[in-house]
């Protein structure tokens, strides 16, 4: 059994009412997401201050350091403690994180809702990463198909729904939803998956992750780091995120929503059962 860190649990108010005016000079009421500032210490040394809505702070940080590859097991860390009256997470390591000051010295500001960081080491990182063979990771069609639908249950229920300005992130073993977690970024949702993996002890070579934000670099390399072979969004994928999964051997699906997708890259771990394609509609011009 592993060592497991020891970590608080701060769950804050996700969301809080406030007064609007709309365009017909009404007056309404509506929620908004409560986005807040997580600065990380560790071993008392700052590292990063994180925007975060607060709904899983101590695995947010957890998965940061793991996709940050700034320590290699979850067994390196002893606890993590989030105080919210001061607005700081303090990491305690159990020997230290070798070669600190190196593997943080060069920071690249990402294309993350507000302003996502990763550091150089984690990119340099790349060639290093390995993923399932297509024999040993697949997804059919009517999986897929599933999973979008357990989405669309989920964000009836979602903060997005009832505030909306965040992002939604989960992770699926088929068609199963393991777990689900909302943030004001996709990186931080990513990080907070990450972070529970660790904790249970969940490897991702057979596992699926879900995103509402589109597919940047950062969002392939951090799925990468994951260990899992198979990425779905219900937006976009950049030139970039597009080019790194296609050197992983990664699947990327993108705008996929209800039964609709595209399949951006690895295409031999998917297994499609295609539906009819809708008839072509013919325009009869009057002479």
């Amino acid at each position: 059994m592993p060592l497991l860190p020891r970590l608080t649990d701060t769950g804050a108010a996700l969301t809080r009412e406030v007064e609007v005016l709309d365009e017909y000079g009404q007056r309404r009421v509506l929620h908004m997401p409560n986005e807040r500032a997580l600065t990380v210490f560790v071993d008392k040394r700052e590292l990063v201050t994180l925007m975060t809505l607060g709904a899983a702070p101590e695995l947010l940080v957890l998965g940061y350091l793991r996709n940050q590859r700034l320590v290699a097991s979850v067994e390196e860390v002893e606890s993590i403690t989030v105080d919210w009256e001061v607005s700081a997470a303090a990491v305690r390591t159990r020997e230290g994180v070798r070669d600190f000051e190196r593997k943080t010295a060069k920071r690249i500001v990402t294309t993350g809702c507000g302003q996502g960081t990763v550091f150089g080491d984690a990119m340099a990182s790349f060639e290093e990463l390995r993923l399932p063979s297509a024999a040993q990771a697949r997804i059919r069609q009517s999986t897929l198909a599933a999973q979008l639908e357990r989405m669309r249950q989920m964000q009836m229920e979602s903060i997005h729904r009832k505030a909306g300005s965040v992002h939604g992130c989960a992770l699926f073993r088929g068609s199963e939803l393991l777990w689900f977690v909302e943030d004001v970024g996709r990186h931080n949702a990513i990080d907070a998956i990450a972070g529970w993996m660790w904790m249970h002890g969940v490897d991702g070579a057979d596992k699926c992750f879900y995103t509402t934000g589109r597919l940047t670099s950062e969002m392939v390399m951090k799925a990468a780091q994951m260990g899992v072979p198979i990425v779905v969004s219900r937006n976009g994928v950049t030139q970039m995120g597009h080019e790194l999964a296609t050197r992983l051997g990664m699947t990327l699906f993108g705008r996929a929503a209800n039964r609709h997708f595209l399949c951006y890259s690895g295409f031999e771990r998917f297994d499609a059962e295609p539906e009819p394609a809708p008839p072509v509609a013919r325009v009869v011009r009057s002479s």
